[in-house]
């Protein structure tokens, strides 16, 4: 029986590594430079980021779980799974691009592969376990509203960011 929690267990925790090593930019950027951005009033919470994150990083993994389970294992649910690692590594680098860069203009690029790829993912998990599909709707919303905020950053801070820029040039 435990060797069977071994792999959902794995599942589970795996996508929470990135977001683990992601928090080292997000702490070293959140004062000053992220406070000092125009940021829209709909902004979550600073507090409301991390769990929200966890909760759904664990339910992606579970979701992933679901599909290698159902779908025949690595071999056969290769492209879903192969969906899955892409989003993970795009998911993965918005912070670094964001946060540890400070590159607002190439994450919201990078974000809109995201949320392609996210979709993507919903799509063919539904595919081979329904439930599994479903579980990436709160990752879909929540990306969808990453999206629209890093735009409103990108947008509102614009004339900020090009003169930083160009003071780095000099």
């Amino acid at each position: 029986m435990r060797a069977k929690c071994w792999p959902v267990a794995v599942a589970v925790i795996h996508p929470n590594i990135g977001g683990w090593a992601g928090s080292y930019f997000t702490k070293k950027s959140i004062k000053p430079w992220y406070e000092s951005l125009k940021r829209p009033s709909w902004t979550p919470p600073n507090w409301a980021f991390a769990p929200i994150w966890t909760t759904l990083y664990c339910t992606m993994g579970y979701s992933s779980y679901l599909v290698w389970r159902d779908g025949g294992g690595f071999r056969e649910a290769i492209v879903p799974l192969s969906i899955y690692g892409t989003n993970l590594i795009l998911n993965w680098s918005w912070t670094p691009l964001f946060f540890g860069l400070h590159k607002i203009k190439w994450a919201l690029y990078e974000i809109a592969l995201l949320w392609g790829s996210t979709v993507a993912m919903g799509v063919v998990f539904y595919n081979v376990n329904p439930l599994a599909g479903c579980l990436t709707v709160p990752y879909l919303a929540w990306t969808t509203l990453a999206t629209a905020l890093n735009y409103v950053i990108y947008r509102d801070n614009k004339p900020s960011i090009e003169v930083a820029a160009d003071e780095k040039k000099e």
